[in-house]
């Protein structure tokens, strides 16, 4: 079975591929329906990454976030027309210590394999989730990046002691507004504040006990815990804010990705006896976790909709270019195509 990959041959640039499907694996084909564009994605795509970075990928077909269409599966693990969420982290190995997201021989698609633009993607059934059948499928699409809160979430939850009465939340974007939302869901007795920089962007977490802009935070302000979800430049202030308004053995979750080194405070964090952790994608007990609280918590999916920015029909190459064009002019939510494929 002849498939076609649209992939990304330098930056700003796609080309047609052709590959060939082995209908007689024991893998599920689907066929790919709305498909999430990820900062990643746009590093790529802009050609921001370090040259070397990028001509050891490259050519690679973009997108880990994304959701299908069954179209054949080889067992009854899942029959033709089942809407599934892809995942996009893909293990060789097991280990009894380290989960499979971490694991250095685990593959990642679209960072170092062919992502999820293409006509037909194959995966072993483990890597596919069932979908609800009344699921918004354009929230359901970015399901992947949501449940990277949620893996740091349950992280933090056997890591950090058991006072929870304030847990604060650094960012006013996409991250912090699902690590807050589901935060509320996961420890609904805890004040969840939210701390950023946009009056604007803050109003828009109404699910939180209060929000607070970076620059008028209370001096007697006190924190058990906190999720760092800035990144880049801001890191460094975000941390050790965080740092100066936990109390003491307080647990501080890092989510933001910065390319540089960030500078911390340490003397303050070792007086205080800081724990703090840092988490990256998440793996299919994620997966699994966070399609339960869509059924369980519909109103998550209702707040989940208010980060669906544009969603653009996707049919050809210019209309790939000009997704991903409008994705670095959105102020805040998720760029979606809908891949016509």
């Amino acid at each position: 079975m002849l498939n076609t990959v649209f992939r990304l041959t330098q930056p700003r640039k796609f080309e047609i591929a052709f590959n060939e499907i082995d209908i007689f694996k024991p893998e599920v084909i689907v066929r790919p329906l709305y498909l999430s564009i990820c900062n990643a994605d746009q590093r790529y795509y802009q050609g921001t990454r370090d040259a070397k970075v990028l001509a050891k990928k490259l050519p690679m077909a973009l997108i880990h976030e994304g959701i299908g269409e069954v179209v054949y599966a080889p067992d009854n693990s899942f029959k033709p027309g089942d809407k599934v969420v892809m995942i996009p982290n893909t293990p060789v190995e097991e280990d009894e210590i380290i989960a499979e997201n971490y694991l250095r021989s685990s593959k990642f698609r679209a960072s170092g394999f062919d992502g999820f633009m293409q006509e037909y993607v194959q995966l072993p059934a483990d890597r596919l989730v069932l979908l609800p059948d009344d699921i918004d499928p354009e929230v359901a699409s970015f399901t992947e990046i949501v449940s990277v809160s949620v893996h740091a979430i349950s992280r933090f939850d056997k890591i950090a002691h058991k006072r929870r009465n304030v847990i604060g939340v650094w960012g006013d974007g996409n991250l912090s507004y699902m690590t807050s939302l589901f935060l509320k869901k996961f420890f609904p007795e805890t004040k969840i504040y939210v701390f950023g920089i946009v009056p604007k962007k803050l109003a828009d977490f109404t699910f939180a006990d209060k929000t607070f802009l970076t620059t008028e935070i209370p001096d007697d302000l006190q924190l058990d815990h906190a999720f760092e979800c800035v990144g880049g430049n801001g890191s460094q202030v975000a941390i050790n804010q965080i740092i100066d308004y936990i109390n003491p053995e307080g647990t501080i979750s890092i989510l933001g990705v910065s390319e540089y080194p960030v500078p911390i405070n340490t003397r303050m964090m070792l007086e205080k006896g800081l724990r703090m952790f840092g988490s990256s994608r998440s793996g299919r007990a994620d997966f699994v976790k966070t399609v339960e609280m869509y059924e369980k918590y519909p109103d998550i999916v209702e707040y989940l909709s208010h980060m669906v920015g544009i969603v653009k029909p996707v049919r050809n190459i210019k209309d790939m270019m000009e997704a991903f064009d409008l994705d670095t002019k959105k102020a805040f939510g998720k760029t979606i195509m809908k891949w016509e494929k």
